[in-house]
């Protein structure tokens, strides 16, 4: 594993590189092989996109609150969407829709080019964006979501589109976002209970649906009109 590439963050030192070895070795158990993520994953002090008084829990396998009923995702989850990221090259282009805490956007800040991320919530996207600045993430283009659209049509086409919040349907309306050969990763199905993660691959016009693993996600907050 490479270094901390960001020695100057708050607190929690050499504590925070002996729980993030841990982690990391946690994620290997559970089946996550890809190097890039778990050594990318290894150099992101998730520690820094959580409330102070979670710092104990900073490095748990689990999700945690970060307020206005959202959460920051379970580590094993952004590991698994971000191998799925990788899974067919690195992309240059991506899109996160829901940037909650910064931490996903951060790890695949470490492995592709460039990355926008989309929040609706203001207090969460003024927050990640200050966290970006403070860790030196220039790659990251954070976003304040409009009502009327979901996505970021004025930015893409993209490699890869990745929504970090579970959509009771898929959200179609992010197809034409999607490059040619592009991907679109998402949690699909109603919350709490019945979600699965589903690839969908674009050729053309056409667009093939792989339905995947269960996983539990808050709720999308799709645009309207």
């Amino acid at each position: 594993m490479q270094p901390d590439k960001h020695p100057h963050v708050r607190g929690f030192g050499m504590a925070s590189a002996r729980s993030r070895a841990r982690l990391i070795a946690r994620l290997e158990q559970l089946g996550i092989r890809d190097e890039r993520v778990l050594e990318a994953m290894n150099r992101v002090p998730r520690h820094m996109f959580v409330d102070e008084a979670m710092t104990s829990r900073a490095y748990d396998d689990t999700a945690l609150p970060i307020g206005y009923g959202q959460t920051i995702s379970q580590p094993y989850i952004v590991a698994q969407m971000t191998s799925l990221l990788l899974a067919d090259g690195v992309p240059d282009h991506v899109l996160e829709i829901g940037t909650g805490s910064g931490y996903q956007a951060a790890v695949l800040a470490e492995l592709v080019a460039t990355v926008y991320t989309v929040e609706r919530i203001k207090p969460l996207y003024d927050q990640a964006r200050r966290r970006f600045a403070e860790l030196g993430y220039r790659n990251i283009r954070p976003r304040e979501a409009r009502d009327d659209v979901l996505g970021l049509p004025s930015y893409g086409p993209f490699d890869v589109i990745l929504v970090t919040a579970g959509a009771e349907a898929l959200p179609t309306s992010l197809y034409e976002q999607m490059a040619e050969q592009g991907r679109m990763i998402v949690p699909v199905g109603a919350s709490g209970g019945g979600q699965r993660l589903v690839v969908v691959r674009r050729q053309g016009q056409s667009f093939q649906r792989e339905d995947l693993d269960p996983v539990s996600f808050v709720p999308l907050i799709e645009g309207h009109d």
